[in-house]
């Protein structure tokens, strides 16, 4: 039997004069380039996602806010006067951020036109959103 001369890491001809050392400049550019490619079409779809997301919770708090207000309203037999009273009253853990303002201050209140009873002085009916802007179902934020 012939025994083979070379040592068992030895990988012949492969490894000829540095070459297969690294990436070539050609290959990076391609991985670069299928990289700005998929960032392209993937940051759009993330940003509309998380706008989804914001609306979503915005309605979930507008529908809260005014669960509590009807609430409140027929518990006590009067409308509330603030949002404050909600919380006070414990109909509100506390008042919800408005996730496309991040503030809690940008509520804007509808007061009712005539007081539940008439010697009660007028409070609110509903509540909206103070964002500005058209969300992605084409109705502006403020009168959802």
């Amino acid at each position: 039997m012939k025994q083979s001369r070379r040592a068992v890491g030895d990988r012949g001809n492969l490894w000829k004069a540095g070459r297969n050392r690294g990436f070539t400049m050609l290959e990076l550019v391609i991985v670069m380039t299928i990289m700005s490619i998929l960032l392209t079409v993937s940051i759009p779809i993330y940003r509309n996602l998380l706008l989804r997301a914001r609306e979503t919770v915005l309605r979930e708090n507008l529908f809260k806010m005014r669960d509590a207000i009807n609430r409140y309203t027929y518990d006590k037999n009067r409308a509330p006067q603030t949002l404050s009273d909600l919380e006070n009253a414990k109909y509100l853990r506390e008042i919800p951020i408005d996730p496309i303002t991040q503030s809690r201050d940008t509520w804007v209140v509808r007061l009712e036109d005539e007081p539940v009873v008439p010697s009660a002085p007028r409070g609110i009916v509903d509540v909206f959103s103070g964002a500005e802007g058209i969300g992605t179902d084409g109705v502006p934020y403020n009168e959802w």
